[in-house]
């Protein structure tokens, strides 16, 4: 008679089952990306959770032996209950778990500066390096209401939720949002990084496969958030040549007009082309001030520098201390940074001090507050009145 298997191994096989709910929300894009910033990344969260198994398995495994060794059954075991210390125990279970934080916190350290979204890559793969004089390719990219925008400024064209990329070229990717916070997230790319009404956000990444990918919102932004996805297209130089001489040959015209059509909340958009895109758009985006008519942030922070009398690239009052310099992307170094003798304290505003304030004898006295009395900057054509 044939023999049949035993039914020991088949439920064993079956007890298998549930271990398929810890993977059930993976990609497959996560653990093997096409691009050499996620998967390095990748490698972060593989040496991340090799060094915490270095704790949980042994921790899990003596739970069981000790359990078994130390049970009331076990005449074999030593029981002694005036133990109370032991120094070689109190090494190992301090040190172990220390010598692992360190090593994560050295991981973290570096990674974070490594994978930094605004620092430029400084290599296409693990074996080829970033060619020196090769400049990365500009993407700007605008998060809508329920879609995204794709603006190739330096080749004046733009798409809605196709972006195509040539492989084992640099991309940088300056980012913004209209009305609602967002995340960009292409998991065979790079890391997701948040788009912002009135903020710029960068990310540096590379393809290095070819291939027909998905990237989405991994954000939660209203009605339409469960389908803003965009397709992601990685090709080769003559492929990327030739995708884009077709979004030339069939797109429209992104002007102001066809913007404001294009801001309105909508769902599930199909891939959208534009041939042309006016001068400056993703600029006037950031800023807020698409609609005819409506000011710039750059504007509305000069005019208010000016009535305080200021110039409008120092952004600051006069005699306010001295923030950023005229020079723009320059930083001035930190009061930590300066011996004592090199910090200027800000000039004193307050009302000078008057004799004869009446103190406890009349509270509600006005001369109480001398000290308390700003004297605001004067504004051309505005008068009013010190408050306390």
């Amino acid at each position: 008679m044939p023999d049949h298997p035993a039914p020991v191994p088949r439920f064993a096989r079956l007890a298998l089952l549930p271990l398929l709910l810890f993977v059930a929300g993976c990609q497959s894009a996560v653990l093997d990306p096409a691009g050499d910033v996620a998967l390095q990344e990748r490698n972060l969260i593989y040496a991340s959770v090799g060094l915490m198994l270095l704790i949980i398995v042994p921790v899990m495994i003596l739970t069981v032996v000790f359990a078994w060794r130390y049970r009331k059954g076990n005449k074999d075991a030593t029981y002694d209950p005036h133990f109370d210390h032991s120094t070689s125990l109190e090494l190992v279970i301090w040190s172990a778990p220390l010598l692992i934080i360190i090593a994560l916190g050295a991981l973290t350290w570096s990674s974070t500066h490594l994978l930094d979204p605004f620092r430029p890559l400084n290599r296409i793969s693990a074996t080829q390096p970033k060619p020196k004089n090769e400049r990365p390719m500009l993407v700007q990219v605008v998060s809508l209401d329920w879609k995204w925008l794709f603006i190739y400024p330096e080749l004046g064209i733009a798409t809605v939720n196709e972006l195509a990329l040539p492989v084992n070229r640099e991309v940088r990717f300056d980012m913004t949002s209209t009305n609602m916070m967002n995340t960009f997230y292409a998991p065979t790319l790079a890391g997701m990084v948040y788009t912002m009404p009135g903020m710029r956000s960068t990310l540096h990444a590379v393809l290095n496969r070819p291939g027909d990918y998905e990237g989405m919102s991994a954000n939660y932004s209203g009605a339409g958030f469960s389908y803003m996805r965009f397709k992601l297209l990685g090709v080769d130089n003559a492929g990327f040549d030739r995708w884009v001489n077709e979004v030339k040959a069939r797109g429209g015209s992104l002007d102001t007009a066809n913007y404001l059509k294009l801001e309105k909340p909508s769902e599930q958009v199909p891939a959208m082309f534009f041939s042309s895109v006016q001068p400056q758009l993703f600029q006037r985006i950031y800023e807020r001030c698409v609609t005819p008519g409506t000011p710039c942030m750059s504007e509305i922070m000069a005019r208010d520098a000016a009535l305080r009398g200021a110039k409008p690239h120092e952004m600051r009052p006069v005699g306010a201390p001295a923030g950023r310099t005229s020079i723009p992307r320059e930083k001035p170094d930190g009061a930590l940074l300066k011996e004592s003798e090199e910090i200027e304290p800000a000039p004193h505003l307050s009302k000078p001090p008057q004799p004869g304030a009446p103190g406890s004898t009349k509270p509600d006295s006005s001369r109480n507050r001398d000290m308390s009395f700003l004297l605001l900057p004067t504004v051309p054509g505005v008068t009013g009145a010190a408050r306390g």
